[in-house]
């Protein structure tokens, strides 16, 4: 290893063979494992063709290291895939795919049949295009997004770090230890998010992270020539990580020498860059002609020929290589029975800490944990929602320990602080405040791994506004069941004098236009509340909470619980019946606007019935039953709505809304309220209008009576993580 820099150039005939022949080692290159090493080539190729889609180059250039890691390297056990200590595996390269479900089926995953591998990117096939977490326990993360996959893995290796530093005890085995395996493309390492994950992984320190870079110089345009000639090994020296460089994939024994020198960097991550030929084997060898598609039947039955298999024949696995892989997969039955004992032991000396690292593992929530977080009523001091949110994170952290996360570099307008913890950091892992940096889309992309992982409940906080950064790791984060705790802060043009550039207008629309994404818009105190117990409660549901820079009052009838209805009716008030009846109109809205509509109410009421309604999330509500939907907006009654931001979507919910239609003003929050008209002044007119318009005859549309078509399926997640 040269000295400074930390790179190491490894020449497979000199240092690592010649290492390994002079310490008399016996070579991993035989006929057995070569014909396995080709076993796992033809069986990929196999499986793109008969799918005629997908991505046979990667799988066969890389079959020499997934043979070292999957038979020589990592420590797994397919018979309980989420065995708590295993080494964690990632495909940031997801479109490579093929090649881990060939692993998966080769070493004993019960889920990952040979009829699997035939159904590869088929309707209802496990074997998705890409690997999806939700579909096969053995797939730590969905990666295929490229850059992904890499940052999720910093996510996973920062989880086992905090977690071994707060469980780990001194004179007992560990009970958290492990390592996390990447394999990447230079498609990963070119999208910016692996950018902000590893410069943060370099910061951090974390030892246990060992990255193998697919340096096969091929991208789908063609050579990487065309748009990216940088020097990787230097970029990733100076974010601080450990760097080698191997000419040649196919030496096993340089692998594995370098594998193991990156294990034994403790103190800083490592990269090993590796040199392929994309499609090896294939008449289109080094070509971006194999990266996307399949051989073809001519050049399939060559390959087949070249590599001694039948090429008649589809999905053959020798029998000494099934053996072989077979072996190497109930290694792990030996290593998770010695985790067992230890496990048993600690419990023994440290019951507390092995009750509260179960719990954590199976997300429940220790009991009496609701009745904690504060209540408030209207005498109570106006303040922004963030505000709240701090009091009510800040209660929170001490009883729940899985609580981790940060800001991008906003901890002091986020207000996401936890006063029971310092900060994450390489000397200090055991602390669960972690400085992110103005990383936005990085910072979600950790977190997805560090919920994968097990036992921690990530949030990320930043401006809502630049949840548009973090966008693509969000999108994954609700496809991947992840329950990540977004703290948005500054949730509209009530943040002011910072103008349109952070002013949130189509952002809420955004949010809720994506499955398996809940939305939390609280009026007061008790709404954020209610918002932290909704997004707890929902474990394989991420929850953006969407909360103000400026103070708001706690509004009478407001309540936690009601909370998580996603609206409930707050007021009723006036009208010429003397206060009684059913409503004659509707005022409903969201968040900072739900006091507009309070205060517009007051003057309404005196010639009309009117109801408010808070509504601090739609996709809450539409889980409620039609009973009690109807309750809440009876049929015949006009329904205004009110809320800083777009109005599309509102016609669900309310005949008539009012809202924004650009991008916002900078001044003072007060004065770019009245620009665009979310006054209460405003509001009354509006609700007249629209009295008048229903006045006489017309009938008034009933919402909630109209059928709201969907196809949406229940989409469960596979079980969690456990102990």
């Amino acid at each position: 290893m040269s000295s400074g820099t930390g790179k190491r150039n490894v020449s497979p005939s000199k240092d690592a063979n010649g290492s390994a022949a002079k310490k008399g080692k016996q070579s991993l290159v035989t006929p057995l494992s070569t014909k396995a090493v080709n076993t796992v080539r033809v069986l990929c190729a196999d499986m793109v063709q008969k799918a005629n889609s997908g991505h046979p180059g990667a799988p066969m250039s890389l079959a020499p290291l997934a043979y070292l890691l999957w038979t020589q390297v990592m420590k797994y056990n397919p018979k309980d895939p989420q065995w708590l200590a295993r080494d964690r595996f990632v495909l940031s390269n997801g479109h490579a795919c093929a090649l881990l479900y060939a692993m998966l089926h080769l070493t004993g995953y019960a889920q990952v049949t040979m009829d699997a591998l035939k159904a590869f990117r088929q309707v209802d096939s496990i074997t998705a295009g890409h690997p999806e977490n939700t579909l096969i326990k053995g797939v730590e993360v969905s990666t295929g997004p490229l850059g992904q996959g890499i940052s999720n893995a910093v996510g996973l290796a920062m989880a086992e770090m905090h977690l071994g530093a707060v469980f780990n005890k001194s004179g007992h085995a560990k009970v958290v230890d492990n390592y996390t395996y990447v394999i990447c493309g230079d498609g990963c390492l070119q999208e910016g998010v692996s950018s902000e994950a590893s410069s943060l992984a370099g910061h951090l320190g974390l030892g246990r992270l060992i990255v193998f870079y697919d340096d096969n110089q091929i991208t789908i345009d063609g050579d990487t020539a065309l748009s990216f000639t940088e020097d990787v090994a230097k970029r990733y020296e100076a974010y601080g990580w450990h760097v080698q460089t191997l000419e040649d994939v196919q030496d096993l024994d340089a692998l594995l020498a370098a594998t193991e020198a990156a294990k034994a960097e403790t103190d800083r991550p490592s990269m090993i860059k590796i040199r392929t030929r994309i499609g090896f084997g294939s008449k289109k060898e080094g070509s971006h002609s194999v990266h996307g598609s399949p051989l073809g039947a001519e050049d399939l039955k060559q390959l087949k020929s070249r590599f001694g298999f039948d090429p008649e024949q589809a999905f053959v696995v020798p029998t000494e290589v099934a053996e072989l892989f077979q072996a190497a997969g109930a290694k792990g039955a030996a290593a998770q029975a010695a985790w067992n004992t230890a496990m048993e032991a600690y419990k023994g000396a440290f019951p507390a800490e092995a009750s509260e690292l179960v719990r954590c593992t199976e997300h429940r929530l220790p009991d009496g944990w609701r009745e904690k977080l504060p209540r408030y009523t209207p005498e109570d001091k106006a303040m922004a929602t963030r505000k709240f949110s701090e009091i009510a994170l800040n209660v929170l952290a001490p009883m729940l320990p899985e609580l981790v996360g940060g800001a991008a570099d906003l901890t002091p307008s986020t207000l996401t602080a936890l006063a029971c913890s310092g900060d994450f950091q390489k000397k200090t892992p055991d602390g669960r405040y972690v400085r992110f940096g103005v990383r936005e889309h990085g910072m979600t992309a950790l977190a997805n791994g560090m919920f994968a992982y097990g036992a921690l409940r990530p949030f990320v906080a930043t401006f809502l506004n630049f949840i548009g950064y973090a966008w693509g790791a969000v999108r994954l984060s609700c496809l991947s069941h992840f329950g990540i705790i977004f703290v948005m802060t500054h949730d509209s043009i009530g943040l002011g004098e910072d103008g349109p550039t952070h002013q949130p207008v189509e952002t809420l629309e955004q949010i809720r236009a994506v499955p398996n994404l809940h939305l939390l818009r609280p009026a007061d105190g008790n709404e954020v509340s209610g918002a932290y117990i909704s997004a707890l409660e929902h474990s394989y549901t991420p929850s953006v909470l969407a909360l103000s820079r400026q103070n708001l009052p706690n509004l009478e009838g407001t309540s936690a619980e009601k909370t998580l209805l996603g609206a409930y009716v707050l007021a009723e008030m006036g009208g010429s019946n003397g206060g009684g009846g059913a409503p004659e109109l509707i005022l409903t809205g969201s968040g900072s606007e739900v006091a507009i509509a309070v205060e517009a109410a007051k003057t309404l009421a005196e010639t009309v019935r009117v109801r408010v309604v808070s509504f601090p999330s739609w996709e809450l509500f539409d889980q409620q039953n039609k009973e009690y939907r109807l309750s809440v907006f009876p049929g015949g009654v006009p329904v205004v709505s009110i809320e800083a931001s777009a109005t599309h979507g509102w016609a669900k919910y309310s005949h008539a809304a009012l809202g924004l239609t650009w991008f916002g003003a900078s001044g003072p929050y007060a004065k770019v309220y009245a620009k665009y008209g979310l006054t209460a002044d405003n509001l009354v007119s509006k609700a007249k209008e629209v009295l008048a318009f229903y006045a006489g005859d017309r009938q008034v549309p009933s919402l909630i009576d109209v059928p709201f078509i969907s196809n949406q399926l229940d989409h469960k997640p596979v079980a969690t993580s456990h102990a």
